[in-house]
């Protein structure tokens, strides 16, 4: 293998870590109020049936959003101080402006609903029990899927 090929490599990986830890410190500790959580989803078909706008809950998502891309640039950037990663502005602003995009979607909730509807798992888009959420599970899985775009989008770019 050849020395551009394991920078590129090596890169991705380092670039996957930070943004990894990153979304676990920004969704789950810094980067979100009880507020914002509470508020940051789309009211469901019931409640806009009922009346309730179906905009109501942007301003919390996109200030949670503002939040935790605010966390994971900090520790990129600790990051990159700390261990030099080749990359540029062009790939570092296009990762993240493609997380906070999918982040704000995902976390309004209804397409993580809807996917999971579409994909035969109705009861697991409802769960809550035990402790455990399957929304949340599945909102997860979903973040998880788009930071690694974000990661191959800073790599490559």
């Amino acid at each position: 293998m050849e020395s551009n090929q394991m920078l590129l490599l090596a890169t991705f990986g380092a670039v996957w870590a930070v943004l990894s830890v990153g979304h676990n410190l920004a969704d789950h500790v810094l980067g979100q109020t009880d507020h914002q959580a509470a508020n940051k989803a789309a009211p469901t078909p019931e409640q806009v049936t009922a009346g309730a706008s179906p905009r109501r809950g942007w301003a919390a998502c996109l200030a949670h959003v503002a939040q935790y891309h605010a966390v994971i640039a900090g520790l990129y950037l600790l990051v990159q101080l700390a261990v030099p990663l080749p990359a540029t502005l062009l790939g570092a602003t296009t990762a993240l402006v493609w997380s906070a995009g999918t982040h704000a979607i995902l976390d309004r909730r209804w397409l993580v609903r809807l996917l999971l509807e579409r994909t035969g798992s109705p009861n697991f888009a409802t769960l809550q029990s035990g402790g455990i959420s399957g929304p949340y599970l599945a909102d997860q899985a979903l973040h998880a899927t788009a930071l690694i775009g974000s990661a191959v989008l800073l790599t490559r770019l």
